[in-house]
């Protein structure tokens, strides 16, 4: 993560895009009285993902319950069903 200020990222903002694109890089933009973050769609659309699948108590407790038993090796393997 790098911070750097709005005219830098102005005068060089194909260089930043790219980082945060090809290398999922995240930037600060300070902007003096209000900062901006930026981040990739791939970062973006992950923390999306997690916060909806998060959005309920009920959806939190299975994913929960689910890798707690993944912890202590509670699982049942099975053979995918050929067609």
């Amino acid at each position: 993560m790098e911070v750097i200020n709005y005219s830098i990222l102005r005068n060089n903002l194909k260089e930043v895009l790219d980082k945060v694109s090809e290398e999922q890089q995240t930037y600060i933009v300070n902007r003096g009285n209000s900062n901006a973050v930026i981040i990739s769609l791939d970062e973006y659309n992950s923390w999306m993902e997690t916060m909806y699948l998060l959005s309920t108590d009920a959806n939190r407790k299975s994913l929960d319950a689910a890798i707690e038993r993944d912890t202590k090796g509670e699982y049942i393997l099975q053979d995918l069903i050929e067609e």
